[in-house]
């Protein structure tokens, strides 16, 4: 009977193997800079040696960065899922913006169904100061920028995926940041004008939405995320119609 030779593991895979998994949960985020080497070997409890041999592998494969004199980051770009260029498009073509509401009808209930599931005490903590600065922008009125607002609304969302500890949905969510941060922005201006209780409709849905995180209610918080994706769909289709009746009666009285 043969045998294969058991090979002794090195210590700097053992350091790679931590800084991966603290990177796939989300613990370490793009662009972040790890601690001092000194420091991060003292955390690990290895020498300087190991800790740089580790470093060099996962920047070798792309996951960190290593700058003369500047420290180790995290790669800026890792989980960007759409180049800027790209962004633009899809914020400017309707379609694109039809089919990213699509999109997020699924990935958001389940974010927030496995949330409700997972939430640990300090997820807890990071969703309600999430909520607590989206509603700061609701009761702020008009006076609160729309830049600042659609921030808000996608951190809110991003804390319900970190709460998930689902890595595939986190980093599908982080990936997919700025274009849901500029697909509230366009969107609520166009909603506020057309319909009135739309800022006390949304407030309200992100509301149920936090609680029944937070109570646990699975099911309860799919759904409610379902209608909140729906609501939207709703009165951006109304706002679209409006729009075209407008352009209309323009050509009419045109001729």
């Amino acid at each position: 009977m043969a045998f294969d030779q058991v090979r002794q593991r090195r210590l700097s895979d053992d350091i790679v193997a931590q800084l991966e998994a603290m990177i796939l949960e989300g613990t370490l985020k793009a662009g972040e800079r790890l601690p001092a080497e000194r420091a991060l070997a003292e955390q690990f409890g290895v020498s300087r040696p190991s800790l740089r041999e580790a470093i060099q592998k996962l920047a070798a494969r792309g996951l960190l960065i290593s700058r003369q004199g500047g420290g180790n980051y995290v790669a800026e770009g890792l989980g960007a899922t759409f180049s800027d260029p790209l962004l633009q498009l899809l914020e400017t073509n309707p379609e694109a913006q039809r089919d990213l509401l699509e999109f997020r009808h699924t990935l958001e209930g389940s974010c927030a169904y496995y949330a409700a599931l997972r939430a640990t005490p300090m997820d807890h903590q990071r969703l309600r100061e999430a909520f607590e600065a989206l509603q700061a922008c609701y009761d702020g009125s008009d006076e609160v920028d729309r830049a600042e607002e659609g921030a808000a609304d996608a951190r809110f969302h991003l804390a319900i995926a970190e709460a998930s500890h689902n890595a595939v949905l986190l980093h599908t969510i982080r990936g997919l940041f700025d274009l849901l941060k500029r697909n509230v922005v366009t969107n609520i201006g166009g909603m506020y004008a057309q319909r009135s209780e739309t800022r006390d409709m949304l407030l309200s849905q992100h509301k149920a939405l936090f609680e029944a995180i937070l109570e646990g209610r699975a099911e309860e918080a799919r759904e409610i995320s379902h209608r909140h994706i729906h609501y939207v769909q709703e009165v951006l289709a109304e706002v679209r119609q409006e729009a075209l009746r407008v352009a209309r009666s323009q050509r009419r009285q045109g001729m």
